[in-house]
């Protein structure tokens, strides 16, 4: 008879403990007990300990990476030793690599990469190479003072891969962070995300060097080139051929599209990854241009990208791709070694203190040469502070190929984990640093712009306090509609690279930090007859628009000021701050709204589009500063 592990009636501190020593049962009995696959067993139980720890640190605000890797470690050798075979769990780990370089490449749009202005051009073009060499440096440094010890000096490679390695920021928590802040769209959650794809493209190439470097021939490089360049075409031209009809076939058919998608995927990595079995079998002769599994899976994806159904193909494989990516990270946790020495947690300690140290020296100045101010280039910088969860993978593929020992990688592995529950903290508190640190970046030759001196008694009919989409809107419709105004409109925004195209639609624009009362009074609202308040408090920073109108009230007291607000309970306060009238986004909205059913309840929906779009609303030839 099989034993029974449930407690008896008058045993009640086994009734309290019987189910928490299941978990100190062996692997094998696990397994065996329900004649349970290995494969199965490893995957089920690692996504038990990554689930239960996800749950605890999303609670405690921890990002949920840090839980994946901590429940590779519970699970793994250092731990219970609930994994029967590591192997099974890396095995699905290199398929969710494939797959997040699949949605990668989904998500480049090479068009919007080289609109979206030259300060995120040039830095994502430099920064990489430069924190390489950054990063080199250091590691030069920790050897000359002995940091690091036989972990670095064992490694010919070490200097190369901690440059690569701290070179890249989180993709998966900064965007995270930046969505859940609804600052995606702010001047730094647009900088953070271009520099985030440069630095994507950047991984890709590193990755396709890496195998190279033990034997780094040019020849050899240019070849692998060369197998891309044929892979991109061959992809490019079946894409535009064929998989593009296909999709438009199976578009009403979701569990299709992901289908598809994944049979694309594959395709191309088959073919990338047998390049060379090709060539032999056709001209006899190997020309080592086999292009990775990793690299094949972002060309499929970047071919796909812009079809129509690119967003119902991306919406379907992140849902498969985060079940991947969870065992991936897990699986790196079971591979952590158990620390030789101290020596493993000083490097990490050193590691994350590089990667953070990497964003003063190289980020914000190479932000703030090509045009971003101070305060943004500082805040941005801030906010890329981490190691890339690429840096891993970097580490990972290094590991395996014999550049770097398994104990330098738990310390890349343990100072990831540092810079990631960092994050949260330096995100939120991006912008007192930028205040603390702001006088010695004035001493160093990093200045605000200059408050441009008002023209003395110049009266204004409108002045604009923050330039974001409300202000845009705003703007153009001034533009079309009402020239007079326009003229006679001042626009306040600490964001220098708007500035030139503000001015050229013949407003005036001045800098100025909302937060500064000496500022705003110095600018001359007090001659302004109508002030808006255009940003909301979630994207205001040091001040919300109840002390806002305060402030502006005690300058202004003749002036019309129009606040906006986020909540119900809002609008009263900020009426009682000074505000002539409040509005919320979303009622504005309801109201069109409502009008537009009546409108078709009155069956005069066409009449009513065509007054919308004959006021140019929804025009493709309109084009807002922020489009």
């Amino acid at each position: 008879m099989t034993p029974s592990f449930r407690p008896q009636r008058g045993q009640p501190f086994l009734s309290r403990w019987w189910f928490l020593s299941l978990l100190f049962l062996s692997p094998a009995a696990w397994a065996a007990g329900g004649d349970m696959p290995s494969l199965v067993h490893d995957i089920g139980i690692s996504l038990l300990a990554a689930g239960a720890l996800g749950v605890i640190f999303t609670r405690l605000k921890i990002p949920s990476i840090a839980a994946f890797l901590v429940a590779g470690i519970i699970v793994g050798p250092l731990g219970l030793k609930q994994v029967t075979d590591p192997a099974n769990v890396d095995t699905i780990a290199q398929l969710g690599f494939i797959l997040l370089l699949f949605l990668i490449g989904l998500e480049i749009d090479v068009k919007k990469i080289l609109g979206s202005g030259k300060s995120i051009i040039i830095s994502g073009l430099l920064q990489y190479p430069l924190t390489i060499l950054f990063g080199i440096a250091a590691v030069k440094v920790m050897l000359f003072f002995g940091i690091g010890g036989s972990l670095l000096a064992d490694s010919p490679h070490a200097p190369l891969y901690i440059g690569v390695i701290i070179a890249g920021s989180s993709t998966l928590l900064v965007v995270k962070l930046f969505q859940e802040n609804f600052e995606l769209d702010t001047v730094p959650g647009r900088l953070a995300l271009g520099m985030l794809i440069f630095q994507d493209i950047w991984v890709i190439i590193a990755i396709l060097i890496q195998p190279n470097l033990q034997n780094p021939e040019l020849g050899l490089i240019a070849m692998s080139f060369l197998g891309i360049f044929l892979l991109t075409l061959f992809t490019i031209i079946f894409a535009l051929s064929f998989v593009g009809r296909a999709f438009t076939w199976i578009a009403k058919t979701p569990e299709m599209t992901l289908l598809g998608a994944l049979a694309w995927c594959f395709i191309v990595v088959f073919i990338g990854t047998n390049l060379d079995n090709i060539f032999e079998a056709t001209y006899g002769t190997n020309f080592h241009m086999s292009v990775g599994p990793g690299m094949a899976a972002l060309i499929a994806g970047a071919s796909i990208a812009n079809l129509p159904s690119s967003t119902e193909i991306i919406t379907k494989v992140a849902t498969v791709k985060d079940f991947f990516i969870t065992l991936f990270f897990v699986a790196l946790g079971i591979s952590i070694p158990a620390p030789e020495s101290l020596d493993v947690v000083i490097l990490a300690v050193v590691l994350a203190a590089v990667a953070i140290i990497a964003r003063q020296f190289i980020f914000f100045p190479l932000f703030y040469f090509t045009g971003v101010d101070q305060r943004n280039a500082q805040v941005s910088a801030v906010r890329l502070a981490q190691i890339s969860e690429f840096g891993l993978v970097i580490a990972f593929l290094g590991v395996k190929l014999g550049h770097v020992s398994p104990s330098l990688t738990s310390s890349v592995i343990f100072a990831f984990v540092i810079t990631a529950l960092a994050t949260p903290l330096l995100y939120g508190k991006a912008y007192e640093v930028h205040a603390k640190l702001q006088p010695l970046l004035e001493k160093l030759g990093f200045k605000a712009p200059p408050e441009i001196q008002l023209e003395e008694g110049r009266q204004y009919k409108l002045a604009l306090l923050g330039f974001h989409r409300d202000a845009s809107s705003l703007l153009y419709n001034l533009t079309q509609n009402d020239p007079e105004v326009l003229h006679e409109t001042l626009i306040v925004d600490f964001n220098v690279a708007l500035h030139a195209s503000i001015r050229e639609t013949g407003a005036t624009v001045k800098y100025g930090d909302l937060a500064n009362p000496e500022t705003l009074h110095h600018l001359g609202l007090n001659r302004c007859q109508v002030i808006v308040c255009t940003i909301p408090d979630d994207l205001l920073r040091g001040i919300d628009n109840r002390s806002l109108v305060h402030v502006v009230r005690e300058m202004a007291p003749q002036a019309a000021i129009i606040a906006n607000a986020i909540a119900i309970d809002e609008v009263p306060k900020v009426y009682e701050a000074g505000a002539d009238y409040v509005y919320l986004n979303r009622f504005e909205a309801a109201w069109t709204l409502q009008r537009a059913i009546h409108a078709g309840i009155d069956q005069q929906i066409d009449v009513f589009r065509n007054e919308r779009q004959s006021r140019n609303y929804y025009s493709p030839d309109r084009k807002e500063i922020l489009s």
